[in-house]
């Protein structure tokens, strides 16, 4: 491959001719934080940082535990505004800068905490680690053992850029972390705008609040009284007929993302579902995903918006003409968690929920004009979540493409 004018070839890829590739541990001091042990641990009670209260760019502020420290490591631990700090272990890598949001704190031994040696830019550190992780290149340096973690002796040896000013790598850390505002600001519009949908739905389908023009007595169903149950199948996949040219979509749990469905990340053959080797659903059918291991979590429900076909993880509720199919996606969005209260299945290795209580299941239901209303107002806060959702992607994949040019120099900034 012919390396343009002005630049040079490197572990790292084509980067500017005045680069050069540095390491981790000649531009950082890394220090592992305190070791956790409640039985030997004695001293003062003190904050302390664990792995999940690092978040890429931010510090999550509801995860901050206490921990006993003695005087000396009341010194070694406490962590200085600016300090970078990494995940040794979980998702290795993720990492962000201590902003002091809180006036004191320490950590614990699953971070790694980096201070410049040589005055290397501790955003563009971030950067570098957020690009190098997403690439899958800070993989060449973890030790698996029974937990992948990333070693200091590895750490420090992990090859990053160096612009030659302390002008070009400021330039670039900007850049990129007006990319990181963007993003923040939509995340936490988009977290508005869902809590903002939860409290409707908790007043509209309930009852709590009427809209303008409506009154009388709203009638209590079981779900197996709103339509037809039916579960699904997974085609033989030793029979090529039934995969082979797909065109018919599948559902699978993990297709489960979006309470609209359009698309799946399979599809079967129209002769599988002739062979009626699965369940092959009208459009805008209610999907319940009622076997995986997001039930841990919460319960993903959807409306398949053309024709699909389903696995036996997923049920399907066929509604029947007195309840509008919107209404009900709503309604059982709205009671996921009183649903996995109620029919969630125990000691199972994978969570599942129990058919018979799923069908046993009860939602309050106005008459259809009052169903029309309701859904037609949570509807357009959906299309509003969806347009912001697609928006941060957009952000997200900006940011990806700005790291690609900005960290290589394919892009100078100065």
């Amino acid at each position: 491959m012919e390396v343009r004018s002005g630049y040079k070839q490197t572990e790292l890829g084509v980067i500017p001719e005045d680069w050069t590739i540095s390491s981790v541990g000649a531009e950082f001091s890394i220090q592992l934080g305190k070791m956790l042990d409640a039985e030997k641990n004695v001293g003062v009670p003190k904050p302390f940082l664990g792995n999940r209260a690092v978040q890429w760019g931010k510090i999550d502020l509801t995860d901050i535990g206490e921990i006993k420290l003695t005087p000396s490591d009341l010194q070694r631990f406490r962590l200085r505004k600016g300090d970078l700090l990494v995940c040794e272990g979980g998702e290795i890598g993720r990492a962000t800068v201590w902003q002091q949001p809180i006036e004191e704190c320490y950590y614990q031994k699953a971070l790694h905490r980096l201070r410049p040696l040589r005055g290397y830019n501790v955003q563009l550190m971030l950067n570098i680690l957020q690009r190098l992780a997403s690439t899958g290149f800070l993989l060449n340096f973890v030790t698996q053992t029974s937990i992948a973690h990333l070693p200091k002796d590895k750490f420090e040896t992990i090859p990053i850029p160096l612009p030659p000013t302390k002008a070009e790598q400021e330039a670039i850390a900007e850049a990129l972390s007006d990319a990181d505002v963007l993003i923040e600001s939509l995340e936490q519009l988009l977290t508005k705008k869902r809590q903002l949908k939860q409290g409707a739905m908790q007043e509209l389908l309930t009852g709590k609040k009427r809209l303008p023009g409506f009154n009388g007595e709203w009638e209590v169903k079981r779900l197996d009284e709103l339509g037809r149950l039916t579960g699904g199948m997974t085609p033989s996949m030793r029979n090529p007929d039934y995969w082979q040219s797909g065109t018919v979509p599948w559902i699978s749990s993990g297709d489960v993302k979006s309470v609209r469905l359009t698309s799946t990340a399979l599809a079967i053959s129209e002769y599988a579902v002739r062979q009626r080797a699965t369940t092959l659903l009208p459009a805008r059918s209610i999907i319940i995903v009622t076997r995986s291991g997001i039930l841990r979590k919460y319960l993903p429900v959807a409306m398949n918006m053309i024709p699909m076909a389903i696995n036996q993880d997923i049920k399907a509720l066929l509604p029947n003409d007195h309840v509008l199919p919107e209404y009900l996606l709503h309604s059982l969005t709205c009671n996921g968690d009183r649903i996995l209260a109620r029919c969630l299945k125990s000691g199972t290795t994978v969570e599942s929920i129990e058919f018979p209580w799923l069908k046993a299941f009860t939602i309050p239901l106005p008459p259809i004009p009052e169903q029309t209303a309701i859904s037609s107002i949570l509807s357009d806060m959906d299309a509003e979540i969806a347009a912001l959702d697609a928006k941060l992607a957009n952000a997200r994949q900006l940011k990806q493409g700005m790291m690609q040019e900005l960290l290589t120099g394919r892009i100078r900034l100065v």
